[in-house]
């Protein structure tokens, strides 16, 4: 039996945790990705001998998955080519016509949308509602890449009526990290979860009492050991694509399934809040 959420699709989990496995245990997630439908009909045994790897490592793979045994896992494996998510169709080739890279990419960019709502857990995405709606203040930390989709969970979350602040820098973000308190609430967000200074700016803020929220794209990350609660966005990478928008639109997905569930618990303040930044600006429009 699985010790996580059973409607967690599996083949997405073995993507978000892809780069934490060893690389025995990585030769079998291989195999399995790439023989779904061969690998419920294998015993232990046999799909040791497939991926090249010894049995331990089959079964330490599974028990990284949150399955007791091979069982177990061949068991979620059938259930989840019942209902498959939606494929990419194909990798983008150098002759494929504009038409065509539209097709891919939409397709890929859906993909991920479906993966991240398979990974999320949504008795984690609750715990994150009920811990933002009680914040004191919420700092949104993100460097790079994810400092951008910080920023723009700042505006979002303040358009909400929330004391919202984000950092981007370095710098900024270790000293808001020592300023926190109990009654405040930080967001990590990296989409590897692995990035030194927003992990040791997140472990300040945690050792200061404030609930850590750790938004990545792997679910076994530096930044998921430090989270209070994880919301875990779907990773959709490809050689040519580079990942990134897919990665990055799968975070956003996620904030505004976040902002969404918080508005519809927070109806007056979140109404009231909405309407004054709207008027706010509405002299700044032609």
């Amino acid at each position: 039996m699985r010790t996580t959420e059973h409607n967690i699709n599996t083949l997405v989990m073995i993507k978000s945790i892809y780069q934490s496995l060893t690389k025995a245990e990585q030769k079998a997630a291989d195999f399995v990705l790439a023989n779904a439908d061969e690998t419920i009909y294998s015993s232990v045994t046999l799909l040791a001998e497939k991926a090249r790897v010894g049995e331990t490592s089959i079964i330490r793979f599974c028990r990284k998955l949150g399955f007791k045994g091979f069982q177990d896992f061949k068991l979620s494996i059938a259930q989840d080519l019942v209902n498959p998510t939606e494929q990419v169709h194909g990798q983008i080739q150098e002759t494929d016509s504009i038409e065509t890279i539209c097709k891919k990419i939409t397709s890929h960019n859906v993909s991920a949308l479906n993966d991240t709502t398979n990974l999320l857990s949504k008795k984690e995405l609750m715990k994150a509602t009920e811990a933002l709606i009680n914040a004191r203040k919420i700092y949104f930390f993100g460097l790079g890449s994810s400092g951008i989709t910080a920023t723009d969970a700042k505006y979002r979350f303040m358009r909400l009526g929330f004391n919202a602040d984000c950092a981007t820098d370095a710098h900024i973000m270790a000293m808001n990290a020592s300023l926190v308190n109990k009654e405040d609430v930080v967001v990590g967000i990296s989409s590897s979860g692995s990035t030194k200074d927003l992990v040791e700016s997140v472990k300040v803020a945690k050792d200061n009492g404030a609930h850590i929220i750790a938004l990545t794209n792997h679910a076994k990350s530096p930044v998921t050991l430090l989270g209070d609660t994880v919301l875990v966005a779907a990773s959709k990478e490809t050689p040519f694509h580079g990942g990134a928008f897919a990665s990055k639109i799968a975070q956003i997905h996620v904030l505004d399934l976040l902002s969404t569930t918080i508005g519809m618990h927070n109806k007056e303040l979140s109404f009231h809040a909405i309407e004054k930044t709207a008027k706010a600006v509405v002299d700044k429009l032609f």
